[in-house]
Order: C-alpha cells, then sequence, then structure tokens
C-alpha cells in the first residue's frame, strides 16, 4: 500500500465563540466539495514549509498574515477503494488578513494548478460537512 504525507491547515479568525473557518470550493468543479487548504508534503520537504507552501499555493495567504497555533493530530486517512493512504498532519493557524471572501487562480506544480478556489469564512458553530473528512479534526479546536 502506498502512503502519501499530506498536511491539512484549519485557518480561523476571531475569537470563542465566533470562531471562524477558512474553506474553499473548486470554482468549476463545485463536485468536489468544500474543502480546506492543504496538500502533499514532496519529498524531503520539512512539514512545517509543505504547510505554509500549500497555504500560499492555494489561497494566495501569505506567511505573514498567519499565526501558527500549533499542530493539532495526526493520523492515517484510508479513502474507499484506493490502494493508498493519507498520512494527515493537520494544524491551527490564525488568519491576521484583511479578506473574508476571495477567489485565487492556484499557481503550483500540482494537479490543481490553474484551478481557481473561492474562498470564504464559515462559522465554527455552524461548518459544513467537509468533503474527504477534512474535517475529522475540528473538535480539536
Amino acid at each position: 500500500m502506498e502512503t502519501k504525507r499530506k498536511v491539512l491547515a484549519y485557518i480561523t479568525k476571531g475569537e470563542e465563540p465566533n470562531l471562524e473557518m477558512l474553506v474553499f470550493e473548486h470554482k468549476h468543479v463545485p463536485e468536489a466539495g468544500l474543502q480546506v487548504p492543504g496538500g502533499t508534503i514532496e519529498e524531503n520537504e520539512m512539514l512545517i514549509d509543505a504547510l505554509y507552501r500549500e497555504i500560499t499555493e492555494e489561497t494566495g495567504i501569505c506567511r505573514e498574515e498567519l499565526s501558527l497555533i500549533g499542530k493539532i493530530h495526526k493520523y492515517n486517512y484510508y479513502p474507499k477503494n484506493q490502494n493508498t493512504v493519507y498520512e494527515r498532519n493537520f494544524f491551527h493557524l490564525n488568519y491576521v488578513g484583511e479578506q473574508s471572501i476571495w477567489e485565487h487562480d492556484v499557481v503550483s506544480d500540482g494537479k490543481d494548478n490553474g484551478m481557481t478556489f473561492q474562498f470564504r469564512f464559515e462559522p465554527l458553530s455552524a461548518l459544513p460537512k467537509l468533503a474527504g473528512a477534512q474535517d475529522d479534526a475540528v473538535d480539536l479546536l
């Protein structure tokens, strides 16, 4: 079974009980579902570098607009009907930027290069279901 290492970013803004989390949808592929920023850790790449690279590629948010709160969870995810296990590393970051709703064209070496993602913040208390069980660690925030 192949193992792929992943980072996922729970980017929040605000204070409890009004905490909001950043989510996105693919503009031209709505069936991909609601997601959080994240992606594959490249060979010989440090976890923290992969986290910030994926966030920047997918959202356009620069590192200076984020405050790392910490790594909150790690587990293996086994998608149905695949011969792959995903090592998922979840991080919590606080967004200190100004944007609340925006679109971003992905620029990367990955399969999402050129895609347009639509971002918004959703109240954590009423967070919709996320695709691919990406919400598995939300309760740890």
